[in-house]
Order: structure tokens, then C-alpha cells, then sequence
């Protein structure tokens, strides 16, 4: 595998690091060849259990409650990740190759040559739950803004370019505009991998290992395999295992602000009367709930959620535990059903914009998401409003 292989001899034991491109029919081939020629004791892929069985047996996304995942607080995960399910299948497609297949490719290779093998990757959603947690709200959305926009609009890439994206430069500044433009998306995504993949491989049985990891990934595992290696580190990822609870910063805030625009309503009844509160009440309804309604209504969604959207958007800013987008998904949901169809045909639907608003789940996922974000824009413009009205000026 030229460039993209590593050899790495620490003490006793063997590291090979394979460095793939995750939609290269070159790196399939070459992660066939690389397990014939070496003959490793033992192959670890950058794959987690429940996504291999995922990829393995075929499945899809037959079995998503959408009023579930709402229910539960799930919309922005889901979205993230149907996004970056979209942005991959669509890169895939122009080099005929499905995302991962290199690493089903690595499996089946060592189950043919009798070879053991581990899935050393931390489960998915473990991933994608702490890259949402670790974000602000404005990181979410440049988040969410970058999936859509690389699902849609991706430029089309040939075989070649999907290679170099192997070479070292090409990685090094692509990690390098990934932590400016998302440092913590980045600090999830690339380095608690590196140190969890590490980890797994360091702890794998055998003398000699082959290691079939993305590209992006090599440097960060050498360095982690070689300070595991030296004993400066352990190999417990305990903390990197699970999503982190929410910061104390992130439930003040949550009650911050539905705490403030009450103090502005109730500072202009002792300053000027109930006629200049129910004035200020008025005009946060009024923008709060018409930017909700406007972000259902850009969705298309049906006229009674928009409906819903106008009048639920204040109710909802005043407990932090719920959002607008919360009452705009379930009302869609319960007014559109989603349709078996619109299940199966999810994986194709969400790498374009027509197949984003015709199918059912992704339409409510989008109306979820800018019901809440026509709500806090209201909630961020009525306040300079409010601060004006209550204090006289």
C-alpha cells in the first residue's frame, strides 16, 4: 500500500497501519493484498460493532420512531447524522464504491485467510453524541450548515482525487481547516479516535498487527501507540466512552433567557403599567412566534403546523426543557405519517434537497430544526425590544 502503510516496531510487537480512503475501490484492493502479504497475527478495523452488523446484514433505517426521537431530545443528532450519511453516500456513488466498504473488505479478508479480527472504532453514536454535546448552539448550526451544504452541493470527486486524499499534505490541511472552522467537532471526531483506536489496537492479542484505519488517522495513532508503548499513558478511555452530561454554563443559559424576557415584562408593569407590559408581552409573541411559523412555513409543512408553531414557539422558550421544534415535529408527524416507503427509500432521499422535503421523516427533521431556529432568532431580536420597552427609552 506504499505511502498509506506503516510499519511501527515497538519492543516485542509489530503495529502495521494501513491508511484507507473510506469510498476507494483502491483501498479494497489494497486491504485484500496487505492481509495476504503480511499474514498479521491478528486484523483491527475502524468499525464498531453495530455499524458493521448495520453495513453486514443490509439494514437500513426501517425500525426509526421519528416521534420517538424527538420525543427524546434526538432531532439535531439525527439530522447530523442523515447529513453525513448523505454527504458519503453521495461521494460513494461517484466512484461506485458504498462508505466503509474497505473496512467489510478488511473482515471478510482475515475471516478467508483464518485470521482473527476486532472492531476497534468507538460506536457511532457515541461519536456523534459527543461532537453534538461539546458544540454551542452556533457551532451546531455551522455544523449542520456544512452537512447539508457537502450533501447537496458536494463537488463531484474522481478515483484520483479520492487517492491523494491519502497523502500526507492533503490530510494535514484538511485537519487543519476542520479544527479551525470546528475545533470541537474536530477534538471528538479525529483525536478521541486516534487515542480510542489506539487504545483497542494496543490491547489486541498478537505479536504482529495489521491495523485498517482511515487515512486521516495515521499520524494520531502512531503518536498514541508509541506512548502507550513507553508507558506514559494507560490505555483506559473511560472518559472518552460516553456522552458528557451538560455543562452548568449550558443550564444557566437554558434558563437565562426565558428569566430574562419575563423581567423585562414584569419591569415594564412596575415601571409604566399592565397596558406597557401586555405591549411588550404582545410584541415577543408576535416575533417569537411568527419566526417560528416562518421556519415551518419555509419547510412547507402543513398549515396547522405552522399553526402550532406560531402559538407554541413562546410556551416552549419559557422551559428550556422542550423547543418549538419539538411541537412543530410532532405535529407534523401526527398530521403527515410517515409512510413505509419513506423509511426504506431514507438513504436515498437524504443526498438531495427534493428528496430531503418529499420524504416524509427528513421533511419533519426539517421542520424541527428551523422552527427552533426561527424561535431563538425571535427570541434574540425581541430582546433589545423588550430591554427598550422595559426600561422606558
Amino acid at each position: 500500500m506504499s505511502h498509506t502503510l506503516r510499519r511501527i516496531e515497538l519492543k516485542n510487537r509489530s503495529f502495521l497501519l494501513a491508511g484507507t480512503a473510506h469510498i476507494s475501490q483502491e483501498s479494497i484492493d489494497e486491504v485484500r493484498a496487505v492481509i495476504i502479504e503480511e499474514k498479521p497475527d491478528r486484523v483491527c478495523v475502524e468499525i464498531d460493532e453495530g455499524r458493521w452488523r448495520s453495513m453486514s446484514e443490509g439494514k437500513s433505517w426501517e425500525s426509526l420512531d421519528i416521534v420517538k426521537v424527538l420525543r427524546e431530545g434526538r432531532g439535531f443528532l439525527l439530522m447530523s447524522n442523515l447529513a453525513l450519511a448523505g454527504f458519503q453516500r453521495r461521494m460513494g456513488a461517484d466512484v461506485g464504491v458504498k462508505p466503509g466498504e474497505e473496512m467489510l473488505a478488511a473482515v471478510r479478508g482475515a475471516t478467508e485467510a483464518g485470521i482473527p479480527y476486532s472492531f476497534c472504532d468507538r460506536d457511532v453514536q457515541v461519536t456523534l453524541k459527543r461532537a453534538w454535546s461539546k458544540s454551542g448552539m452556533w457551532n451546531k448550526a455551522k455544523l449542520l450548515a456544512a452537512l447539508v451544504e457537502s450533501s447537496f452541493f458536494a463537488e463531484k470527486l474522481s478515483a484520483e482525487q479520492i487517492e491523494k486524499l491519502k497523502e500526507r499534505n492533503e490530510l494535514e490541511e484538511m485537519m487543519a481547516e476542520l479544527a479551525s472552522f470546528l475545533p470541537s467537532v474536530k477534538e471528538v471526531l479525529i483525536d478521541e479516535r486516534d487515542r480510542f483506536l489506539a487504545s483497542r489496537i494496543f490491547e489486541a492479542e498478537g505479536s504482529k498487527l495489521l491495523a485498517v484505519v482511515g487515512a486521516g488517522h495515521l499520524n494520531g495513532i502512531e503518536a498514541w501507540l508509541k506512548r502507550l508503548d513507553a508507558g506514559e499513558v494507560s490505555s483506559g478511555t473511560s472518559d472518552i466512552e460516553s456522552a458528557p452530561p451538560p455543562s452548568k454554563v449550558a443550564k444557566v443559559i437554558g434558563w437565562a433567557i426565558p428569566a430574562i424576557i419575563v423581567g423585562f415584562i414584569v419591569l415594564g408593569f412596575f415601571k409604566a403599567g399592565i397596558s406597557a407590559s401586555l405591549a411588550l408581552l404582545v410584541k415577543w409573541v408576535l416575533l417569537n412566534g411568527t419566526l417560528a411559523a416562518l421556519g415551518s412555513l419555509l419547510c412547507m409543512a402543513h398549515p396547522l403546523t405552522i399553526l402550532a408553531s406560531f402559538i407554541m414557539a413562546p410556551i416552549a422558550t419559557l422551559n428550556p426543557f422542550v423547543g418549538v421544534g419539538l411541537f412543530a415535529g410532532l405535529a407534523e408527524a401526527f398530521l403527515r405519517r410517515p409512510r413505509v416507503r419513506d423509511l426504506e427509500n431514507l438513504a436515498e432521499d437524504v443526498v438531495s434537497i427534493k428528496g430531503f422535503y418529499s420524504n416524509r421523516v427528513t421533511h419533519i427533521l426539517l421542520i424541527f430544526f428551523m422552527s427552533s431556529l426561527g424561535g431563538a432568532l425571535g427570541n434574540f431580536i425581541a430582546l433589545p425590544f423588550l430591554a427598550s420597552g422595559a426600561f422606558g427609552k
